[in-house]
């Protein structure tokens, strides 16, 4: 068995909107931002992940930035099978003098259509794939977190990633009922932008919007641990000169106010559809979030407030898809019913 795990691989790969994460070998190789770097006049990568993210928004006219994916699904097909094959060789540390033939598992999102399916996976053949499974995001949260999908028992998981939110009722290895909105991440930094720009003329770029809401983004306007205020810089859109301001997590809960108030109406759609039998299990199990946008200050809070149920937040909510896949890719005759070929 040794001498064949020279020519092939396995691979969990959770591709992100915001974070592209891989599983081999029962660790995460890889666990870089989703994006590109091109020179444009000769289409070759300079770099991705990471590196490409210290690029964006910095580039002069012959480099551009690229990120493949847009709320959850592939939109720049030829970059992105270019970043998913540049990811696979970061984790793949052994150096080789042939390209390993690779199985892969690969979380989607629930609500995406048979073309997003079919990007996926030719994305995934073209970087190298020689068997590519797919399995629905929520329910790879779920088995990361430590859920048993497969007993008549209901499970409702919401996972907010960088494009899309996932909700989902689970049970017996099926999704019951869910509801996909496209409000996530990406949607927040936008919104902290918008009220930057509104509020103190202050012109900013994606990436300091992302670094506010990772210092004081919150979800409600009232903290019993608040965080300080956060310095930004950007420039003033009435002078055109740079200027520096203070931002406190009270104005972030403001910005985010009707974002997350769609999340909220979206997991009440999804309570509202599901079954009473597993309604009463949800009533004793809670709701359990996932996902980077799990880590929002006070989300949790907030949303048990609305429903009037107990949410969980794991302890690693960003990792808990890519584990999930790698737990599925490792027991792949257990988990069939899930699986998208």
């Amino acid at each position: 068995m040794g001498f064949f795990d020279f020519f092939t691989s396995d691979l969990a790969i959770d591709l992100g909107t915001a974070n592209t994460l891989i599983l081999t070998k029962g660790k995460i190789a890889v666990e870089e931002p989703s994006i590109i770097a091109l020179d444009r006049q000769s289409g070759k990568v300079i770099a991705l992940g990471a590196k490409a993210m210290q690029m964006h928004e910095k580039t002069h006219e012959n480099i551009k930035t690229i990120r493949p994916l847009k709320d959850g699904v592939i939109a720049d097909f030829h970059a992105a099978e270019q970043m998913i094959r540049g990811l696979i060789k970061m984790s793949d540390a052994k150096k080789r003098f042939f390209t390993p033939s690779h199985r892969m598992v690969i979380c989607i999102p629930s609500g995406i259509t048979e073309v997003e399916k079919r990007a996926v996976r030719d994305s995934a053949e073209h970087a190298g794939a020689k068997e590519v499974y797919m399995v629905p995001e929520p329910i790879a949260a779920a088995i990361g977190i430590g859920v048993n999908i497969e007993e008549p028992m209901g499970s409702m998981v919401v996972d907010i990633g960088g494009g899309t939110t996932e909700i989902a009722v689970i049970a017996m290895s099926g999704i019951v009922c869910d509801q996909s909105v496209r409000t996530a991440g990406d949607v927040f930094n936008r919104d902290i932008l918008d009220y930057m720009r509104r509020q103190h003329n202050l012109l900013i770029g994606e990436r300091s919007a992302e670094k506010i809401k990772f210092e004081v983004g919150a979800a409600l306007a009232e903290l019993d641990d608040a965080p300080e205020d956060y310095e930004i810089r950007g420039r003033d859109l009435l002078t055109g000169i740079p200027k520096v301001i203070n931002v406190s997590y009270a104005e972030v809960a403001f910005a985010l106010d009707k974002s997350i108030s769609k999340i909220e109406e979206a997991i009440l759609r999804a309570l509202e559809t599901a079954p009473p039998e597993l309604s009463a299990d949800i009533y004793d199990r809670g709701i359990h979030l996932t996902g980077g946008g799990a880590l929002l200050r006070g989300l949790d809070k907030r949303i048990s407030l609305k429903t009037k149920l107990p949410v969980h937040v794991p302890d690693d909510p960003l990792r808990a898809v890519v584990l999930g896949t790698g737990h599925v890719l490792r027991e792949l005759n257990r988990y069939k019913a899930i699986l998208i070929t």
